[in-house]
């Protein structure tokens, strides 16, 4: 069996803290504490564990809390390879309003990323390949990195014919789509960013989803919160509304929703039938703490909740 492949390049150790109404200026005391290995590709990995297929979480790390995130990684059974950079890697902290269901998170920079280190990372990368039916790369990038690093890579995936399905944001993202990934799963946010467009509107969405299309990227899957996604394809596109639920932290969601994507594209699911796990997937995702993420089990049991209409 070929592997789903998840590049991130500046990972986390993730420290979620709950408070019961977070006052700004104030003090605010500490309700519960939990540590997660964290960063967009690994989040992605996590979700993929209970998807019965193989995994490979791969990129960088670096120090005390690097050696932590790979042991909390065996700990999973999940497959990785980092690769060792200098300094520390960053501990991000995620900051729970229980009482608003707010989420507030406070990133750190990262470990600084020396060239000679990054060649290396493509070498093994493109090595790597070779077990590959789909690529994730995910999330910021470490200082030093190239703001095109992205660029570079979905280059040397498409050169093995290997799909990308890429989320990012800021420069890497602009970068990244002008490299025409297979896929692109932006939250609104960023593809307003992206378009330098506000969208209010599903129409208003859908075309700026169209507009990426033209330009080579075969799906774009962006995400809503609590409204929803949409998933245009050349062809169609899907408006997904998911099921109510009591938030808990929507760290991991939208990883969780590239997770279900991998999946789809490595199964070759029909568009609608990805709409429908995507959204299952970003939802449940969202009732769980920390940055703990749903199972494949659990998106079977919620997609009939799902509702899917169709938009072309």
């Amino acid at each position: 069996m070929r592997q789903i492949l998840t590049v991130t390049l500046s990972p986390a150790l993730d420290k979620t803290v709950g408070v019961d109404g977070f006052e700004i200026g104030g003090t605010n005391r500490i309700r519960s504490i939990r540590l997660d290995a964290g960063g967009k590709g690994i989040n992605v990995a996590k979700a993929l564990k209970s998807f019965d297929v193989k995994i490979c979480a791969f990129g960088l790390q670096a120090g005390r809390t690097g050696e932590i995130i790979r042991q909390r990684l065996d700990a999973l059974g999940l497959a990785h390879r980092f690769l060792e950079a200098e300094g520390e890697t960053r501990t991000n902290l995620k900051l729970v309003d229980e009482r608003s269901g707010v989420t507030t998170e406070l990133n750190e920079p990262g470990f600084q990323v020396a060239p000679d280190l990054l060649a290396r990372l493509v070498d093994e990368y493109r090595a790597a390949l070779e077990d590959a039916a789909v690529v994730v790369l995910a999330g910021s990038l470490p200082p030093g990195a190239p703001e095109d690093v992205y660029r570079t890579l979905i280059g040397i995936a498409r050169e093995k014919a290997v799909p990308v399905i890429l989320d990012a944001d800021g420069p890497a993202l602009v970068h990244g789509v002008n490299a025409r990934p297979y896929a692109l799963k932006p939250n609104l946010a960023e593809l307003e960013r992206l378009t330098g467009k506000s969208l209010r509107t599903d129409g208003e969405i859908l075309d700026a989803a169209r507009a990426l299309v033209r330009e080579g990227i075969r799906l774009v899957l962006v995400s809503m919160g609590e409204d929803g996604s949409l998933l245009v394809g050349p062809d169609r596109a899907f408006r997904a509304r998911p099921f109510p639920i009591q938030p808990q932290s929507t760290v991991g969601a939208g990883d969780s929703m590239v997770a279900a994507l991998a999946y789809g594209l490595m199964k070759q699911l029909p568009p609608e039938d990805i709409a429908r796990m995507t959204s299952a997937a970003g939802t449940i995702t969202a009732t769980k703490p920390g940055t703990e993420v749903c199972t494949l089990d659990e998106i079977l049991e919620k997609l009939p909740l799902i509702e899917v209409t169709p938009l072309l």
